[in-house]
């Protein structure tokens, strides 16, 4: 039996819809500026660069329902509402004609930004953690089975603030499909059984407040409800 100087923290987890288990998160991924009309808002052309991926941590996840603290040490926190796929196996180099046989199920989340310190990081040239990587960065609905609705290529995936629509999207508008984003993540990083994949965002990224109810979802996937205060 392993002794350790104290208790180890629990391994992050998200429910599975019509299921008692859970699902034990590895690492989540997430990809940039996936939708092209949010990488023109963010001011970059989507025929000219590929999307990119970074990370969050696991521990990072919030559930749907949850009620979290505006973010510490920004003035400017921004909503992103994704698909999120969750893998039930890994590997590396996958083939795009492989990469679904990976795909435990679907969940809706939001990629939650400190974007003031992010841009500042952009500026001076340092990585983004800051503004990515921070406590209840990275809330998530339950997990529902790809057996049980397939594989989403297309679907409504919206995010309300205080009842009003502020993103308005179609999953048939990622640049990269799902297959697409495993594949080109399993050549630069071995992937495992419950790994995460935030796929990118539409366009209508803003500012969320104190105060704000925030609800998202995709069609056929789920629903996401978050309150800030």
């Amino acid at each position: 039996m392993v002794a350790y100087v104290f208790a180890p923290p629990a391994v992050p987890t998200l429910p599975i819809v019509g299921s008692d288990d859970h699902f034990p998160v590895h690492r989540i991924y997430c990809v940039g500026r996936n939708f092209a009309d949010h990488a023109v808002e963010m001011g970059h052309d989507p025929n000219k660069e590929p999307p990119f991926f970074f990370q969050k941590n696991p521990d990072t996840l919030v559930p749907s329902g949850a009620t979290i603290a505006y973010p510490k040490m920004s003035q400017d926190v921004h909503h992103e509402v994704e698909l999120v796929v969750a893998l039930k196996a890994g590997g590396e180099d996958i083939p795009p004609e492989r990469a679904l046989d990976c795909v435990f199920g679907y969940a809706v989340g939001l990629d939650l930004t400190r974007r003031d310190l992010q841009g500042e990081a952009k500026k001076l040239g340092r990585p983004w953690e800051v503004g990515k990587a921070f406590e209840q960065a990275a809330p998530c609905s339950a997990l529902v089975p790809a057996a049980t609705i397939g594989h989403p290529g297309a679907g409504h995936i919206f995010l309300k603030i205080n009842g009003a629509v502020k993103q308005d999207g179609n999953l048939n508008q990622m640049i990269w499909k799902v297959p697409e984003m495993i594949a080109t993540l399993s050549t630069l990083f071995r992937l495992a059984p419950g790994d995460l994949i935030f796929a990118g965002t539409p366009a209508g990224v803003g500012p969320i407040a104190k105060g704000d109810v925030l609800e998202g979802g995709v069609e056929g996937v789920g629903e996401i409800r978050l309150t800030v205060v």
